[in-house]
């Protein structure tokens, strides 16, 4: 019984990092964004796809808003045919849960540039995609493909300009544009501790 626990514990985990492995297809999901609207991953294909675990009271992920770094890497990557989806886990009990009439607000009012935010209060993509902190971001080449998993930047600080930082995501993209494969794929996601529900 014992042995048996232990397999199935190495499965799952080995089925777990092979979802989330650099090179191979990533995971397809099916959310809702914050006007109702079903959004599926698999409508990007032949696009390259950002993905941000976002949560805007988390000092890091507020840092790169009112700063406006993260807005502008949004405007400068969609410029160049990039869908930009924020995935917000934030569960329905947590004081920074935002209610899609309050996300509507504020992505208006920070003028988040993002292609869609979804409302991930359930946590089900969150998980599948094994999001760690606000924010942790994910590239995702035209053909699919996982190409990029980890922190934003070089600079896990919630002060200071984002923009003196090297961006992992932006070179991710850049490195997919010219056609190379990506120089730095992985890296440690650094903010704040996702608010799934218990």
């Amino acid at each position: 019984m014992k042995k048996l626990s232990v397999l199935l514990t190495a499965m799952a985990f080995a089925a777990t990092t092979f979802a989330m492995e650099i090179g191979k297809p990533a995971p397809d999901f099916t959310g809702t964004d914050i006007n109702g609207k079903t959004v599926k991953l698999s409508d990007y294909n032949g696009k390259i796809v950002v993905i941000e675990s976002y949560n805007s009271d988390c000092p890091f992920c507020h840092n790169h808003y009112q700063t406006g770094a993260m807005q502008e890497l949004q405007k400068n990557l969609e410029a160049k045919g990039v869908v930009w989806l924020i995935v917000d886990s934030v569960n329905t009990k947590n004081f920074s849960y935002r209610t899609p009439e309050q996300a509507r607000k504020e992505m208006a009012d920070e003028k988040i540039a993002a292609t869609a935010w979804i409302d991930d209060h359930s946590g089900t993509i969150g998980h599948l995609y094994e999001m760690k902190t606000t924010p942790h971001m994910f590239v995702i080449a035209k053909d699919g493909t996982l190409a990029y998993d980890g922190a934003i930047d070089d600079r896990p600080q919630p002060f200071g300009d984002p923009r003196t930082a090297k961006n992992y995501v932006s070179a991710a993209v850049d490195d997919l544009l010219a056609g190379k494969s990506v120089a730095i794929s992985q890296t440690k996601p650094y903010g704040c501790g996702v608010h799934y529900a218990d």
